[in-house]
């Protein structure tokens, strides 16, 4: 018979390494890291277009909007239907749905007949089932992985992101004016090289859909529910009551929050300012210094993915929580650009290894049929706050460069000395070195 054990050990091996001997995940894998390079080749060329049509920017930031405000709100909506359903046939819904959306979008623009407002409805579509898609993509992992394989399996997952994420907006750019250059004899040559951008992007939609419907996902208990609206937001609200009287996951969802909102402002309002500000290499020094937190982010993925232990979680949350309110005012004071680079990859190798780290434990420690709400919970932390946090970034920054990243800083210190009085450090410690496993008893 099979019983399920608490134990200590370790799994031996590179995590990483054991994780891609499973099946599933590496469809899931190849799938997923091939349509977010697809992902990056729409979003430079629907940008790129949306400026040649208009040569309005406020027009590209509504079509932006119009994508990003419906994604972050629907996310909470995305998740209570994972958990109704399962990760795997949200994410080949949404993923069958935004194929269709992209060849529309894709012959609308090689006909020439794409209009200024289809870009804003083909945004807001966007929007709405990206917001379904991204809980579910988040919730897939347990059932497809084993406990013991999920820090290894989120390294991998977004050590692919963190990279398509750098080479994707250069190599969609370069081929978008390649084809442009070749056809530059030709009457519309930009449309034809953004529509072959987004054909390859309804390829990539369609090698995910092809390794989603492959997978062969542990099907998770589902409790009887009411059906209808009704029975969504009643899923949406039992959700967030289980997250708020779990102290441990209310601590981490606010923790979560707070960082978001006090890096994300800051980082991509500030260093520009700062780079124009200070630095003669201008736009260089501002492609260096955030290329180098794209970096050290990647680094600190893997390097998360190599540890085998995944003890004194909570004590590293702490420290790191705390580097990151230290690099926040020492970027108050530099005046050269490589020593800005250097901190800015030391917090970018910390937020990438205590990403894994957290999102590794909820995971693990939520109920296989709430985990779909929980995800789309820390999205909506770690997303859902970043427009108010641009917003007042942008607004202190006109009087105080200096007072933005000081105050950032400051305020990050205190969560750190917050977070050290809480019973999380103690107890995620402790639920962390737990790994259950299924032991055979002859």
């Amino acid at each position: 018979m099979l019983d399920e054990v608490n134990t200590t050990a370790t799994p031996v091996g590179n995590p990483m390494r054991r994780v891609l001997r499973l099946r599933d995940f590496r469809l899931l894998w190849i799938g997923q890291a091939t349509s977010l390079l697809g992902d990056h080749f729409h979003f430079i060329a629907v940008s790129w277009l949306v400026l040649q049509l208009t040569n309005d920017p406020l027009a590209l930031g509504t079509v932006l909007a119009l994508g990003g405000v419906p994604r972050a709100l629907f996310t909470l909506i995305g998740g209570a239907i994972t958990d109704r359903f399962s990760p795997r046939a949200v994410m080949l819904a949404s993923d069958s749905i935004r194929l269709a959306l992209t060849l529309l979008m894709a012959v609308l623009v090689l006909t020439d007949t794409m209009q200024v407002w289809m870009f804003y409805a083909f945004a807001l579509s966007f929007g709405v089932v990206s917001g379904f898609f991204m809980p579910a993509s988040m919730a897939i992992l347990p059932s497809i992985t084993p406990a013991t394989e999920l820090q290894g399996g989120n390294a991998l997952m977004q050590g692919a992101s963190r990279l398509v994420s750098a080479l994707g907006p250069m190599l969609a750019g370069g081929a978008i004016a390649w084809v442009a250059h070749f056809a530059a004899g030709a009457e519309n040559a930009e449309q034809l090289g953004v529509g072959l951008a987004l054909l390859l992007d309804v390829a990539t939609f369609a090698v995910s859909v092809m390794t989603l419907w492959l997978i062969q996902a542990r099907p998770a208990p589902r409790p009887q529910e009411e059906t209808g609206v009704q029975g969504v937001w009643a899923s949406l609200r039992a959700g967030l009551r289980y997250a708020w009287q779990h102290p441990l996951l209310r601590t981490l969802l606010i923790l979560i929050a707070a960082v978001n909102v006090l890096l994300t402002g800051p980082l991509l309002v500030g260093i520009p300012v700062l780079a124009d500000a200070r630095f003669p290499e201008g736009a260089a020094a501002f492609g260096l210094i955030m290329g180098a937190f794209a970096g050290g982010s990647l680094l600190g993925i893997i390097l998360a993915g190599m540890v085998r232990s995944t003890r004194a979680t909570g004590v590293l949350a702490v420290l790191l929580v705390a580097i990151f309110g230290v690099g926040m005012i020492a970027m108050s004071r530099i005046t050269v650009a490589w020593v800005g680079a250097v901190i800015m990859a030391l917090l970018g190798l910390v937020d990438g290894f205590l990403s894994v780290r957290l999102i590794t434990y909820l995971q693990r420690r939520t109920p296989a049929a709430l985990l779909g709400r929980i995800m789309s919970l820390m999205l909506f932390a770690n997303i859902g706050l970043a427009p108010l946090s641009q917003a007042l970034a942008g607004a202190l920054s006109r009087y105080t460069l200096d007072g933005l990243f000081i105050g950032a800083g400051a305020v990050l210190l205190g969560v750190a000395g917050w977070l050290a009085t809480q019973p999380f450090v103690h107890i995620i410690d402790q639920e962390m070195s737990e790994t259950s496993v299924v032991v055979a008893i002859e």
